[in-house]
């Protein structure tokens, strides 16, 4: 029984140092958050001045004729073994 409680004491000792972890954590995510001002996203479609380019309807039809030709290809191949 000595063992177990010793384990119990170890487990609580190693919980709360997880606890004040995550207090020091969520402070400094709290304080990173208000500097940046954003809503948690990141990437390009934050930076400003930044615009995301559009695709010509040709532009996708192409993409799409050749993706389209690829999967026949495949098929092809995997019908004639």
């Amino acid at each position: 029984m000595l063992n177990l409680a010793k384990a119990v004491r170890q487990l609580k000792k190693e919980r709360a140092q997880t606890q004040t972890k995550l207090g020091q954590l969520d402070a400094a995510l709290k304080v990173l958050g208000s500097l940046g001002g954003s809503s948690g996203r990141s990437g390009r479609a934050q930076m400003p001045g930044k615009k995301r380019r559009t695709m010509s309807a040709a532009a996708r039809k192409r993409i799409g004729d050749a993706q389209r030709a690829r999967w026949a290809k495949w098929k092809a191949a995997r019908r004639s073994k």
